[in-house]
């Protein structure tokens, strides 16, 4: 037809549609999903879901370069991760269209508060589903040996966290012996929690061979723990038949899971410090009392002989009086 137009000229026309001033610098809330980043800009999808997990939207969104590193530090410094896969976010965004590209959304701005306060919320509503259930303090009521040392250990093989836990546990200046095992979990991205569930349900079948388990992971990007922010895994740690140890992550690093296990660790290495002094309180106690039980020993043997002494002296004088009196 003569009146036809172009593709670019109908995609000018979209673009033209597209960015408006009622499309420009605002603020909307998404979920950001592949996260990566290329030459310096930041590339993502952005999505919403429905309560059922079910999306509802899904666009492509990025940070410019000469955004990206302001807007990466600024959100680091107020909630202690990475801007990464798999975190809500409030971010100022401006509708750009391409005609090869098509459509995305340029972020100018992210609000950490939000996405701090999105955590914060699906954490709370974990742990008030586990406190309704009556579950939440069941393993915080278990008691460990005095002196636990068959420890099962739910971590990934070959993790640095794992080499300090264990170069930590059997390098004990005290000489203390621990019999360990690994029960292998992958501890960080989507297949996490149901890893370290299985791992779980092993050391639940083997429970008579162990005082009690821990569950370790070395530090990195706080990003990579909210997969230990799950109902499934928190309801598994807080239903234990055994008492567990967390020690994940960095000192700062706090999950639902220290708020379920019986006692938080701040690292993997702390635990194996934890595990470590357990035993040497008892073995203190122990010399303690054996060196209170020799200084009792050697002042009745002391007494004794003082006593004897006495009689020593007494018994020549006895003798005589008695000579004399007869």
């Amino acid at each position: 037809m003569k009146n036809a137009m172009t593709l670019l000229e109908m995609l000018d026309v979209v673009r033209t549609f597209v960015q408006q001033p009622a499309t420009q610098n605002v603020w909307v809330v998404a979920e950001v999903q592949d996260v990566q980043v290329r030459g310096g800009h930041c590339y993502m999808e952005m999505l919403q879901k429905d309560d059922a997990g079910r999306q509802q939207a899904r666009v492509r969104g990025c940070i410019w370069a000469s955004n990206y590193s302001r807007i990466a530090h600024a959100f680091y410094n107020a909630t202690g991760q990475q801007f990464a896969s798999g975190l809500k976010v409030m971010a100022r965004v401006s509708a750009s269209f391409h005609p090869v590209f098509g459509m995305s959304l340029v972020i100018s701005e992210v609000n950490p508060e939000f996405t701090m306060g999105d955590l914060l919320r699906r954490r709370a509503a974990i742990l008030r589903r586990l406190q309704a259930e009556g579950v939440l303090e069941m393993n915080r009521q278990l008691r460990w040996p005095l002196v636990p040392q068959r420890i099962a250990v739910v971590s990934a093989p070959g993790a640095a966290g794992y080499g300090d836990f264990m170069n930590q546990l059997y390098t004990n200046p005290s000489r203390l012996r621990f019999v360990t095992r690994l029960y292998p979990a992958t501890m960080q991205g989507a297949t996490a929690p149901q890893s370290i569930i299985a791992a779980l349900s092993a050391v639940a079948d083997d429970a008579e061979q162990w005082d009690g388990v821990v569950i370790i992971r070395g530090g990195g990007a706080t990003s990579d723990l909210q997969a230990f922010e799950d109902y499934d895994l928190a309801a598994t740690v807080a239903q234990f038949p055994l008492p567990v140890a967390i020690g994940i992550g960095h000192e700062r690093d706090v999950t639902v899971l220290d708020y379920v296990a019986n006692a938080r660790l701040k690292t993997p290495t702390a635990v194996a410090e934890w595990l470590i002094g357990c035993g040497e309180n008892v073995l203190s106690a122990v010399n303690n009392l054996g060196a209170r039980i020799l200084q009792a020993a050697t002042d009745r043997v002391s007494g004794n002989r003082q006593q004897l002494a006495q009689a020593e002296g007494l018994l020549p004088a006895l003798a005589r009086g008695a000579v004399e009196r007869s």
